[in-house]
């Protein structure tokens, strides 16, 4: 009781604070806790809000390495479709193996909405195990297709061709990679034994430039960044993949299989001299999705993806991205592959925008035929009417490659 008796010596002033604050000690009364646990509620609700929305409006591209033209791509589409709001988009480009590994993650790894994967995977992954992969065209659907990935094959200077590769060791990058994958294809079309290494790309360029290999090889859009690094000084070029190089070979069946396509100056000044090209073969990469269900929360968000990105389009071609950008074909078909429905509804209801960049290519090498400075607006109508009835009798048919 000596703490109840020291009121009395409080001054005037501070008395009845320090009577009541005796009193409550004194007879044990406890303070009310309901402030409190209100405020920890509120703020636990709002928590769980926050982690709501930072999810609902977040969808993840898995794309191979950095060096990777498909990462630069999926930080574009970041950099033009990120909106943060509550009820926006938000794009996170995610690092993978890439090629057969790209495909996996997107039909096994939780988390993963989209990937960048070629055009041959699907029937590679069927090949490999058919059990496995029975029904995976209905299991995973293309968006869109991006670019074209070029074959480039990076040789010391003794390596005049494929034929000198013959016993030498190569790096084919990454075990499952794209670039190991069409390699082994590739090569064995050839009948050309390699031993056969994998390194990342920045590794294996060291050891190319020590001359512990004889080659080393990417399969990526053009120009790619590891490639780029290359000097004069290196004493490194690139090999042709055509008839003139290997003229004993029938590569028929190489150019059957995939994309004629050239190397040039602009893109590798250090590699192809001026106003050269480089033969060699691509293949086409696309973005795509898991086939979720119509109307799933997951559906719902790549759907929202799409109409954004769609939407968008032009931006991606304001020189400010990568150049492989000029590629981009949304309405292009992609034989045995199917079109996720929310891109194929987009595309049937905005015909004229997903065509015009394959129309103003249209458009200039007709112009250029015939000998024009110019198209009048009249004329350019006329000619989208004659563009758009020729991209329709294709339709039933094969697409080449």
């Amino acid at each position: 009781m000596s703490i109840c008796r020291t009121t009395a010596s409080l001054s005037s002033s501070k008395l009845l604070s320090a009577g009541l604050l005796a009193a409550i000690f004194c007879l044990g009364i406890a303070l009310p806790a309901v402030p409190a646990a209100a405020q920890a509620q509120k703020a636990s609700v709002r928590y769980e809000e926050k982690k709501r929305q930072t999810n609902d409006i977040a969808v993840s591209i898995i794309t191979s390495g950095i060096t990777c033209t498909c990462a630069r791509f999926a930080e574009d589409m970041r950099n033009v479709v990120n909106d943060l709001k509550p009820d926006g988009i938000r794009v996170l480009p995610t690092l993978g193996m890439g090629g057969l590994q790209n495909l996996n993650d997107v039909l096994f790894l939780k988390g993963i909405d989209m990937g960048v994967v070629d055009e041959d995977n699907l029937v590679l992954l069927k090949k490999r195990d058919p059990q496995l992969y029975a029904n995976i065209e209905q299991s995973v659907q293309y968006i869109t297709k991006l670019y074209n990935s070029e074959y480039h094959v990076l040789a010391r200077s003794d390596i005049k061709s494929f034929d000198d590769l013959r016993g030498k060791k190569v790096s084919f990058n990454l075990k499952d990679s794209q670039t190991e994958v069409t390699s082994d294809v590739i090569f064995d079309m050839l009948k050309i034994d390699v031993q056969r290494a994998n390194y990342d790309n920045d590794t294996a360029l060291k050891k190319l430039r020590d001359g512990d290999i004889s080659a080393m090889i990417v399969l990526s859009g053009a120009p790619q960044a590891a490639m780029v690094k290359v000097t004069k000084a290196d004493n490194l070029h690139l090999l042709a993949l055509d008839e003139r190089s290997l003229p004993n070979r029938d590569l028929h069946p190489v150019f059957a299989k995939y994309l004629p396509v050239e190397l040039t100056h602009e893109q590798y000044p250090a590699l192809i001299a001026d106003g050269q090209t480089v033969s060699t073969v691509g293949v086409r990469s696309l973005l795509v999705t898991y086939a979720w269900p119509e109307n799933s929360v997951r559906y719902n968000k790549i759907a929202k993806f799409v109409r954004e990105f769609f939407g968008k389009i032009d931006l991606f071609h304001d020189g400010a991205r990568h150049p492989k950008w000029e590629e981009i074909n949304l309405a292009a078909d992609m034989p045995g592959w199917t079109r996720f429905k929310p891109a194929a509804d987009w595309l049937a209801e905005h015909q004229s925008i997903a065509l015009k960049p394959a129309f103003d290519q249209f458009v200039q090498n007709n112009a250029a035929t015939a000998g024009q400075k110019g198209l009048s607006d009249r004329d350019r109508e006329q000619l989208f009417v004659k563009f758009q009835q020729y991209l329709q009798s294709q339709i039933s048919s094969p697409s080449p490659r």
